[in-house]
């Protein structure tokens, strides 16, 4: 289904009217269709049934509770990065045994937390980590399951802030030294190696990059496997892309076969971590004009939607289309869609054109879905935007619009 479609001159979210929301729940305000989410978990999660495997989400892209507790409801597992993502995985009742912890920074106390839950394994990024978690786990009495995160240097063709797998990044141990990882892993009391992972980057346009990482790591499986260790999950992360403009990424079809050629007969459980291709086209931003003003050399169009609400074009200079949530028939112009914040590096959109707009108009901030509320801040003091999920005709709020009391609830002045 197409979450987001138009009936007559009016944009709407499955069956519900985007303007009817805006005025119901104000702006900003994210909206998500369940509808779409549904349909692209359940079209990830059959591209994968020739094999046993489990997808976890990668709860980076959107930590909504109601997001979450819908994924469970399909059988989603998650994909976590810290201690409170954990707590967001628990409170939507994802089961924790498809629950995997990555991340290159987890503390001690992170490290105890998702042992007492129980979670499948920790994605173990450096030597001085594994030791860390085999230290915990030894107080706790109880043992980690691992799987050492494996940087094949490969060059997954996207955004260098999201690229992750390559030689230069912060992320996992290098492809020469994991051996030898294994080997210390091994050797520790409390640590039970149960698997291999990579992820390579995020936004990928090609299926490329993922079978040369697969294959380097089938490749691993097989030595692991002659030095006697017991791999079970092979976890090669997420990644797949989403069309933002006019990219034209794989499909999660395509995606699966490929990778179910490659791992068939293999005897493990394929883990995958999708994020974006889940959720990024199932959400949009909605914002209201505010002004309009003409510069020097640019027409700017204010809304009241910023970088604290949709930080991707400031932070990588994304692209996200921006549509009239109701069609005009007003003269074409080229414009910057600029926020509130008090930063030149608060916008939407640069250099685009759009039919006139005037104060009152509605926008919708297309494929906001993943890193959008995810990534949003109080900057400049502005209350975080309401979200909303939509089910065909119906509605509902799944998080309330921040007060100004919630801005300053837990400070207080220094009393020495």
């Amino acid at each position: 289904m197409n979450g987001f479609h138009r009936k007559g001159q009016d944009l709407y979210c499955e069956d519900v009217s985007l303007a009817h929301l805006a005025d119901v729940f104000g702006t900003p305000l994210y909206v998500y269709s369940l509808g779409f989410l549904q349909e692209q978990y359940e079209a990830f999660d059959s591209a994968f049934a020739g094999i046993p495997h489990e997808v976890c989400f990668a709860m980076k892209a959107n930590s909504s509770l109601a997001i979450l507790n819908e994924l469970a409801l399909m059988g989603c597992g998650a994909d976590i990065v810290s201690g409170g993502e954990l707590y967001r995985a628990l409170a939507a009742s994802m089961d924790p045994k498809k629950i995997v912890y990555s991340g290159v920074g987890k503390t001690s106390q992170e490290m105890s937390e998702a042992i007492d839950a129980g979670i499948l394994m920790f994605n173990i990024e450096s030597f001085s980590e594994l030791i860390a978690l085999d230290a915990v786990a030894g107080r706790l009495g109880k043992k980690a399951g691992i799987s050492l995160r494996v940087n094949p240097d490969v060059d997954p063709q996207t955004h260098p802030y999201i690229a992750t797998g390559l030689a230069t990044s912060k992320f996992g141990i290098k492809y020469d030294a994991v051996i030898e990882g294994y080997e210390r892993a091994g050797r520790l009391p409390n640590i039970d190696v149960v698997g291999v992972d990579c992820h390579i980057g995020s936004q990928l346009s090609s299926l490329a990059p993922f079978v040369e990482a697969a294959t380097k790591l089938t490749d691993m499986l097989t030595l692991l496997r002659e030095k006697g260790f017991d791999i079970k999950y092979l976890d090669l992360g997420g990644g797949l892309g989403i069309t933002y403009d006019d990219e034209d990424p794989p499909t999660a079809a395509a995606y699966g076969l490929t990778l179910t050629d490659l791992m068939k007969d293999k005897g493990i459980t394929l883990i995958l971590e999708p994020g974006r291709s889940l959720v990024g086209n199932a959400g949009v931003l909605l914002s209201r004009v505010l002004y309009t003003k003409k510069g020097t050399d640019k027409r700017f169009v204010i809304v009241d939607a910023g970088m604290n609400d949709l930080l991707r074009p400031s932070l990588y200079d994304a692209f996200h289309r921006i549509e009239e949530v109701k069609q005009n028939q007003r003269e074409p112009e080229i414009v910057d869609v600029v926020g509130p914040i008090c930063e030149s590096g608060d916008f939407l959109a640069r250099g685009r054109k759009m039919n006139a707009l005037v104060a009152g108009d509605l926008l919708a901030t297309m494929s906001a879905g993943a890193y959008g509320f995810s990534m949003a801040s109080n900057y400049n003091s502005r209350p975080a935007a309401a979200e909303v999920l939509v089910q065909g005709k119906k509605y509902a709020q799944i998080r309330t619009r921040q007060t100004y009391e919630d801005l300053v609830r837990g400070e207080r002045p220094a009393v020495f």
